[in-house]
């Protein structure tokens, strides 16, 4: 175990709860994160906060203590609260710590729709059993249940629940404008939520009941983070995403998603090579090696061209694929497609 104690972690937690002055929680924040060489991020807010951080298992043990230990979080974090996974302060580039409006970035004010009216919270243990439940009914044609992807395509497309439905959104702030365009879908319907951690659930459920359409929302706490604990091998099938530099964290076997250029195959995310571009990309080993690293045509071109011929800087653009890409999916699910389980 010594050689383990070596090896560092990554944390991921959140905590809503009432903050009477978000910047001077942000300065203890990051003040702790400095003191314990912990990188990552931070997100401190009126309702709360949100991190991901990464240092050595000592580090990352003390960060919890002291977290725990503080008056603001000590009736409302527990332990449990904290996902942890292989990694440490190599997985991110720096620390970021900062006050925002929300601690994940829906766009609606959490004034009018507060984390307080989130959905019916679920164990893995209850949700797996949903989820069985769900697939048998859906294997028959019948059901009144949505099992609903709320993260984003790039999230989803390498690994996410057998059956799931999966939005096209590129951002969750487009979340609650898919909600509002498929309120039918929705309409009396028992919906099971999950995300990676639990955060988006927490106001997409929010959201979701504002509606009023649906019978029940229900949420998966701890996200697939702490499914993946009890059930590595459930119905959550692929990878899980996570925002750091490792890009996706493995707890099966199974890769459920292709290579972008010959269809092989393949899970593991780069950044698209075209230095103004900031898409990610599924692209093989074999068909790297023969120079195919960008996200789309245009990006390609792009790269070959040599972006430094221009006034050196780089420049954050959208490229064709994301231009192209309709922000908003309007769902036409019959229950069969929910059913193949796709």
């Amino acid at each position: 175990h010594a050689a383990n104690s070596k090896k560092g972690e990554v944390l991921l937690y959140y905590c809503y709860c009432e903050v009477k002055d978000p910047g001077k929680l942000c300065d203890w924040q990051k003040a702790l994160c400095q003191h314990l060489h912990l990188t990552g991020k931070v997100r401190v807010a009126s309702e709360g906060i949100n991190g991901t951080v990464g240092g050595s298992k000592i580090a990352t043990n003390l960060y919890i203590e002291t977290m725990l230990s503080q008056p603001l979080f000590k009736h409302t974090l527990c332990r449990e609260d904290f996902k942890s996974s292989a990694g440490g302060a190599h997985c991110f580039p720096d620390l970021r710590v900062g006050v925002f409006k929300e601690i994940v970035p829906m766009g609606i004010d959490p004034k009018i729709v507060s984390y307080k009216e989130t959905g019916i919270h679920l164990s893995p243990q209850e949700f797996h059993r949903e989820v069985e439940q769900y697939l048998s009914q859906a294997s028959q044609g019948q059901g009144d249940t949505i099992l609903l992807d709320c993260r984003n395509f790039y999230e989803s497309k390498i690994g996410h629940f057998q059956g799931c439905l999966a939005p096209d959104i590129r951002k969750f702030s487009y979340f609650p404008s898919y909600v509002d365009e498929n309120l039918e879908l929705f309409k009396d319907k028992r919906v099971l939520m999950y995300c990676t951690g639990g955060i988006r659930c927490e106001r997409g459920s929010a959201y979701l009941r504002s509606k009023a359409v649906c019978r029940e929302v229900y949420q998966l706490k701890g996200g697939i983070h702490k499914y993946l604990e009890d059930f590595p091998d459930g119905f959550y099938r692929g990878k899980l995403f996570v925002f750091d530099d490792r890009y996706a964290i493995c707890s099966n076997e199974d890769v459920i998603s292709a290579c972008r250029y010959c269809g092989t195959l393949w899970d593991q995310y780069k950044l698209c090579s075209s230095q103004h571009c900031r898409q990610l990309v599924l692209t093989c080993p074999n068909c790297c090696n023969k120079g195919l690293t960008a996200c789309c045509p245009v990006c390609q071109e792009k790269d070959l061209q040599v972006t430094s011929g221009a006034s050196g800087e780089s420049v954050k653009e959208e490229c064709e694929c994301t231009r192209q890409r309709q922000r908003v999916p309007i769902e036409h699910v019959s229950q069969k497609t929910l059913n193949t389980g796709k």
